[in-house]
């Protein structure tokens, strides 16, 4: 009995052996992913540093996909910059099924937003910039017509407003290539906004207007491609597709205070009028 027992224990100690030789020599998945992949290197700052073209990152899935991030936009440049976005519908004389007719309607909406940020890590910038708005909105007539019992005509209605905003924004870009010359970028930003709005028409062949005074507040999701067009002039494009905000209004008809409100709301959708593209200088 005591041969046999001696046997088993010389067993297993082998079988001990044999798994800790395995475990040093043979590398796990997991710690061949966690090394950096073979990549050139760039000067930044006029030559005092030397970083990879492929930044580091960390993979929190189960497999290795091999999407690399190159460096797009070195720690420590500023950037100033300047994007606008625009939009209109012009329709006249328009009839749709012979139930929409005279239609003279004319609309424009854009807005204006400088801004400088400071890149404070490879490839994440964070920043402030200042927005202003406009929309304007005239509907000269409007005709429906459903028949005898149900027609009516609208005329000389018009919805005019302009918002003044300030932000602070996150952006993170992601290098496509190690040429340095096209990435995308997601870019969050917290805005604070105020503004007016006015909205006229005629109620019993008499004019009324209504002014809307508006506070918000609001967190935007945007993501975007930005592309450097010369060494130090970047041209990018951005949608607005996601956020949540938290609106207040009050209202005057007449000069005659009617109430204030207050809303909340998220949207995720691709809003065309909320297509933005700008130039930007880095320095």
């Amino acid at each position: 009995m005591k041969i046999v027992f001696n046997r088993l224990l010389r067993a297993v100690v082998a079988m001990s052996a044999m798994t800790v030789f395995s475990s040093a020599t043979i590398a796990s998945p997991t710690d061949a992913e966690s090394e950096a992949p073979v990549c050139d290197y760039v000067t930044i700052n006029n030559g005092a540093d030397t970083v990879p073209m492929i930044l580091r990152q960390r993979n929190l899935g189960r497999y290795d996909r091999g999407l690399n991030n190159y460096l797009f936009i070195p720690k420590g440049q500023w950037q100033v910059g300047l994007t606008a976005s625009y939009g209109s519908l012009d329709t006249e004389d328009i009839e749709v099924l012979s139930v929409l007719s005279d239609l003279d309607f004319h609309g424009k909406i854009y807005s204006v937003k400088p801004y400088v940020g400071y890149t404070f890590a490879h490839n994440q910038a964070v920043g402030l910039k200042v927005v202003y708005s406009r929309a304007i909105a005239d509907l000269g007539s409007l005709g429906l017509d459903f028949g005898d019992d149900l027609n009516f005509h609208l005329s000389d209605v018009s919805y005019h407003s302009q918002t003044y905003s300030a932000a602070l924004f996150y952006r993170s870009y992601v290098g496509l290539s190690d040429a340095k010359r096209f990435a995308v970028f997601n870019e969050v930003d917290l805005t604070f906004t105020s503004g007016s709005s006015t909205f006229s028409r005629l109620y019993n062949a008499q004019p009324r207007v209504t002014d809307t005074r508006i506070t918000e507040a609001s967190l935007n999701f945007s993501p975007g491609l930005c592309i450097f067009i010369m060494e130090n002039v970047s041209f990018n494009i951005s949608f607005g597709v996601f956020g949540v905000k938290l609106h207040k209004e009050s209202q005057t008809t007449n000069g005659v205070e009617e109430g204030s409100r207050i809303t909340s709301g998220a949207n995720f959708r691709f809003n065309i009028f909320n297509i933005n593209f700008g130039l930007g200088v880095h320095i």
